[in-house]
């Protein structure tokens, strides 16, 4: 069984489009917590409309948060410290203080950028919605990452149901503050330019999905969490230990299906960090449609 397809992470994750008169919509799903409320769905429009041509080159476009998606920032970084200092990994906390994010307002991308090149070379370039898969991974071999810039729902500020600025910055930007996670992101994206399959590209998105968003590692004697995906989420990090904890095994996760809008009930996990960097390197630099190939036959991937 595959992993949810791209078209079905699509719709969860609230594509965004343009009208016949060039008016952008993002489309937010029934059970999103901001679908009645006509001023979000307006503000969410404008965020998107800023970005939705942006190019190369292009100055990033700046977004003028409010007072109330400041406080939604304001109140997920205060919850989230103390649990990081808890449950994240030594790397994420000390990479964490380096690049010292603003805790009480909602920074602006290109902040993010200066605060991170600096440390390991990574920029932020904005994005509208969901990225393409192969546009997504393959800007890391740039040493880019491309982000939302809108803020979840004020009704609900630890919970989204999407990735906004507080999984992308909070989550990927601490992380790519880490040397040696930034050196994986390259090689993600150099994998990419040696994979032309469509599957062999979701294969290897979903070895991502389990390690750099959602991985585990054995650490002083406890489980930690490195992944982006846990630790800019208030309740995954204080419930990953909860999930069934596998040993690494990149062939299962990326035939191993899973389901974004709930606790991930499955993770893996790491020896260690050098466990984790030697494993993620070998893997990640060798990897293309021959690999791919050879794994499909032995494991029956669809």
């Amino acid at each position: 069984m595959d992993a949810m397809d791209s078209d079905t992470q699509a719709q969860l994750y609230s594509p965004v489009e343009r009208n016949a008169s060039g008016a952008v919509s993002v489309l937010l799903g029934a059970d999103h917590p901001g679908v009645n409320d006509p001023a979000y769905r307006e503000r969410r429009n404008d965020i998107a409309a800023l970005s939705v041509d942006w190019q190369p080159g292009d100055a990033v476009p700046v977004v003028d948060y409010t007072p109330v998606e400041h406080d939604v920032w304001r109140i997920v970084s205060r919850e989230l410290d103390p649990l990081h200092r808890e449950h994240a990994c030594r790397a994420f906390v000390e990479a964490k203080e380096q690049l010292d994010l603003p805790a009480e307002f909602a920074p602006q991308l290109t902040e993010v950028s200066e605060r991170l090149e600096p440390l390991t070379g990574f920029r932020y370039l904005p994005v509208a919605g969901l990225a393409p898969l192969r546009e997504f991974y393959a800007s890391f071999g740039d040493a880019t990452f491309f982000s939302t810039q809108y803020i979840r729902h004020h009704s609900m500020p630890l919970y989204t149901p999407e990735p906004d600025i507080v999984h992308e910055v909070i989550g990927h930007a601490n992380q790519l503050a880490i040397p040696m996670f930034a050196s994986i992101y390259r090689l993600v994206g150099s994998a990419v330019a040696r994979t032309d399959s469509e599957e062999a590209l979701r294969f290897l998105s979903q070895v991502f999905w389990f390690t750099m968003e959602f991985g585990v590692v054995d650490e002083d004697g406890d489980t930690r969490a490195y992944g982006a995906g846990i630790l800019s989420s208030i309740g995954e990090t204080a419930a990953f230990r909860d999930a069934e904890i596998r040993t690494l095994d990149f062939e299962d996760m990326g035939t191993l299906p899973y389901d974004i809008t709930r606790y991930q009930p499955v993770l893996f996990a790491a020896r260690s960090m050098a466990h984790l960097e030697d494993a993620l390197t070998d893997f990640y630099s060798t990897y293309d449609d021959d690999v791919f190939a050879r794994i499909a036959r032995g494991r029956q991937v669809a």
